[in-house]
């Protein structure tokens, strides 16, 4: 695994306090950032049978979630105060169903350039096996004043 470097004290415990309750929908479906740093993030997604599609297990949007959410948390520690950033692309494989437990969602971002960023996420189930894998592109702007 690559090291990533820490986030200074009070950016990170502000991000790892704030990013649920300036994110409804983070708390509509009660997904959590466990621990975030420059270019990486692990996010937790708790089971709840609210998250089921028809067949009894998570909606693969449950799914989709974290992963993209865990892009975005390990890019702000590397975007500057004036930029902003948003998903242009993701692709996702779902490799087994998530109806109990929690996944984990742990992203990395392999790649930062000026305006593009590329990131890779593992979904993991609490046991520890792959639930799905994705790789996604965020496009990284300027900040209107």
């Amino acid at each position: 695994m690559t090291e990533f470097e820490e986030l200074s004290p009070n950016f990170k415990k502000a991000m790892l306090t704030k990013v649920k309750s300036n994110t409804p929908f983070w708390s509509l479906i009660n997904m959590d950032l466990v621990d975030v740093k420059k270019g990486w993030a692990k996010i937790r997604l708790p089971y709840d049978k609210k998250l089921d599609h028809a067949y009894g297990s998570a909606h693969g949007a449950a799914v989709f979630a974290p992963a993209d959410s865990a892009v975005a948390m390990a890019l702000q520690g590397l975007v500057e105060k004036d930029e902003i950033f948003t998903t242009v692309e993701m692709k996702i494989n779902y490799i087994r169903p998530f109806s109990k437990g929690e996944i984990i969602a742990e992203a990395e971002i392999t790649h930062k350039g000026g305006n593009i960023a590329i990131g890779e996420v593992d979904v993991k189930d609490s046991q520890g096996r792959l639930v799905a894998k994705a790789l996604a592109t965020y496009m990284i702007m300027k900040r209107d004043r």
